[in-house]
C-alpha cells in the first residue's frame, strides 16, 4: 500500500468511533501491536529528543525500504509512534521524504493531546524523515 492509501484507511479507521476516549484506546491498542525493537536498539542514540516519555526509534533498510521498529515507557505514546509506523515503515526513503502525515490533522490527534505530547509527535515525525534522509544520502 502506498503512504497515502494508509493514511486513509487510518481516518477511516478514526471515522468509526464518536468520542476521543474510544480514540485513545484505539491508539493505545494500537500500541500493542508495535514491531518490537531489539533490546540493543534501545540506546541513547535511537532517543527521539524532544519526546515527554522515552521513545526508541530504529531503521533497517531491506530492497531499498526502510522497516523500523520502536518502543516507549508510556502506553499512549507507544500508539502514536505505532500509528507513524504503520504509515512509513516498509517504504522508500523518497517517499517517506514527499509524503507529510496529514492523518494527523485530519482526525485531530495534535489538538487532543498535551503540548508536550503533540511537541513530541512532531520530534518522531522528524525523527522517521531523518532517518529516511541519513539512509537516502547513503544509497543514492
Amino acid at each position: 500500500m502506498t503512504i497515502k492509501e494508509i493514511q486513509e484507511e487510518i481516518i477511516e479507521d478514526f471515522d468509526l468511533f464518536e468520542d476521543w476516549m474510544q480514540r485513545y484506546e484505539f491508539i493505545i491498542e494500537n500500541g500493542k501491536s508495535l514491531p518490537q525493537i531489539k533490546e540493543v536498539n534501545k540506546s541513547d542514540d535511537n532517543l527521539i529528543k524532544g519526546c515527554q516519555s522515552k521513545v526508541w526509534l530504529h531503521a533497517d533498510y531491506k530492497d531499498g525500504k526502510l522497516l523500523f521498529t520502536a518502543d516507549s515507557d508510556a502506553i499512549l505514546t507507544k500508539g502514536i509512534i505505532s500509528l507513524l509506523l504503520r504509515v512509513y515503515n516498509d517504504q522508500t526513503a523518497d517517499d517517506i521524504l514527499s509524503v507529510d502525515p496529514y492523518f494527523i490533522d485530519a482526525i485531530g490527534l495534535k489538538e487532543h493531546l498535551s503540548p508536550t505530547r503533540a511537541n513530541g509527535l512532531l520530534s518522531m515525525v522528524k525523527q522517521i524523515k531523518l532517518l529516511a534522509l541519513a539512509h537516502k544520502s547513503k544509497n543514492g
